[in-house]
């Protein structure tokens, strides 16, 4: 059964660094996409970053140039490298993944589209 597990989240001030991982295990599928969500208090879930089969990765236009999808294959964890955080990047963070995907096809940052999911870890940028 595929288990995913996020870690890392905490409270950092605007402008700080946070690095959250997110431990995957379980699955069998050959081609499958990744992704980073998350969900402020009061608002809908919405997609960050997704890591296409091909290993290709797509950032949200509202963290581009601020937040990174990378995976360590040898360690079965992915990751997402946040910097000059800011207030409104205040979130619970979830990592999720599909089930297998055509070879060639490429997923979209859609809830429905994901079918494992992470507990979330907390993210709270404040002065």
């Amino acid at each position: 059964q595929v288990r995913l597990v996020e870690s890392g989240g905490g409270t950092v001030l605007p402008g700080g660094s946070l690095t959250l991982s997110c431990a995957v295990s379980g699955y069998t599928y050959d081609t499958y996409c990744m992704a980073w969500f998350r969900q402020a208090p009061g608002n809908e879930r919405e997609g960050v970053a997704i890591l296409q089969p091909t290993g290709n990765t797509y950032v949200d236009r509202s963290v581009r140039g601020r937040f990174a999808l990378s995976r360590d294959n040898a360690r079965n964890t992915l990751y997402l490298q946040m910097d000059s955080l800011k207030p409104e990047d205040t979130a619970i963070y979830y990592c999720a993944g599909t089930r297998l995907v055509a070879t060639g096809s490429t997923c979209t940052l859609l809830d429905r589209q994901f079918d494992f999911w992470g507990q979330g870890t907390q993210v709270t940028v404040s002065s």
